[in-house]
């Protein structure tokens, strides 16, 4: 249109030199008038728009998210069009950009809403959002102004889990035990009479005093559970195919266990190989044992963030972080594939006092070999093909 203007405006000056008639001159100075008020006007008015966008940060799988845009023109200087663009990926928006044209008045404001579905877990850019203005006659070219993306976590799907048998050595915790190693003098399930042998400090003196006999205490075995789970995104480990499927059902497993060990008031933590948009697509600090749903929602934005990444193999992963655990920690290591050198690390962290489950995420020819191996070094071993295995741990 610029070009179109200029070549009209080349024409009615030659053809106003040719007439030499005043009215001529006149649509030529009005003209002329026109497309150097245009131009200011488009220029100083774009730049005093500004904008804004509030929306919620963090949001689970399938949640909505209703986003806000707010436009305001902060001079004396209406805009007589304005063309809004929001660029939106496909994760959590499946229409296209968001797309508006309006005009905006002087000192006035508008606002645009409309909602994102978190239909994959991610961290997803919303925005940025472009401005686009100019005059009416469309003679000045358009002038832009663009506000940066902010950025959308979407969680990980977490499966309700309700009975996970986690092997650990650390005694006198909160979680009942099936075996009693260590008894929890806090908690009592019941009394007998005295047996030669017992320990005085397990005699219940008020039930003594009450029977007439020496009762002592039964007490309840229990242990304290303090896990790491090793979450394996090395490249290779899944191939071409397996990176996708595999590796979010590897993801929707690490943050199932993790929410279920939180949910009973324990300790965990998280290390992983894979990369970290956030961080270059660098390996993320891994996330010491902790408790609380505050630390769960540090997981769950790792987990919600990271990527199959060319890192290193989970049995070095394991031989680099099992030095900065304590003894007795659980590890649950979620790979999809077992190998010689990931059994020789986990042996070596069984020297060190700490157990270890193994979850086999995706199909495998030689599971029944892996099998007899982790039970020969004394490991639980999971396969999980698809999200209906995690019922192993649901009943």
């Amino acid at each position: 249109m610029g070009a179109l203007f200029f070549y009209f405006m080349a024409a009615l000056f030659a053809l106003a030199v040719i007439v030499n008639e005043d009215f001529v001159f006149v649509l030529l100075y009005l003209f002329l008038g026109v497309y150097l008020t245009s131009r200011w006007w488009s220029r100083r008015a774009l730049q005093g728009v500004a904008a804004r966008r509030k929306f919620e940060r963090r949001a689970f799988l399938g949640e909505r998210v209703n986003v806000e845009l707010v436009i305001e023109n902060k001079t004396w200087l209406p805009l007589a069009w304005l063309q809004m663009r929001e660029s939106l990926p496909v994760g959590v928006h499946s229409h296209g950009p968001f797309q508006q044209v309006a005009s905006l008045g002087s000192k006035a404001s508008r606002t645009y809403e409309y909602q994102l579905e978190c239909k994959r877990r991610g961290y997803y850019p919303i925005g940025p959002l472009d401005l686009f203005s100019g005059d009416v006659l469309g003679a000045a070219p358009r002038r832009q102004y663009r506000l940066a993306p902010d950025f959308l976590t979407v969680y990980p799907k977490i499966v309700p889990l309700t009975d996970v048998h986690l092997p650990s050595h650390a005694p006198l915790g909160t979680l009942r035990h099936h075996q009693p190693i260590f008894e929890d003098p806090s908690r009592v399930r019941g009394k007998r009479e005295y047996v030669a042998g017992d320990s005085l400090r397990r005699v219940d003196w008020k039930a003594t005093a009450a029977a007439g006999r020496l009762q002592v205490k039964l007490l309840e075995p229990s242990i304290a559970l303090e896990s790491a789970i090793f979450l394996d995104l090395e490249e290779e480990a899944y191939g071409l195919w397996g990176r996708f499927d595999v590796a979010e059902l590897a993801i929707v497993t690490a943050a199932s266990l993790a929410n279920w060990i939180i949910g009973v008031r324990q300790s965990v933590g998280l290390v992983t190989n894979g990369g970290d948009p956030f961080g270059a697509n660098q390996t993320p600090p891994p996330l010491p044992p902790r408790r609380g749903r505050g630390h769960l929602l540090y997981i769950l934005e790792t987990l919600a963030r990271v990527q199959v990444n060319d890192g290193i193999p989970i049995a070095g992963l394991l031989r680099e972080h099992i030095h900065q655990l304590s003894w007795g920690t659980s590890l649950i290591v979620i790979t999809p594939r077992l190998s010689d050198e990931l059994f020789d690390a986990l042996f070596q962290a069984r020297r060190l006092g700490m157990d270890a489950l193994l979850v086999q995420c995706g199909t495998s020819e030689n599971f029944k070999e892996n099998q007899r191996k982790a039970a020969y070094f004394g490991f639980d071993l999971q396969q999980v093909i698809d999200e209906n295995d995690l019922d192993v741990w649901r009943r």
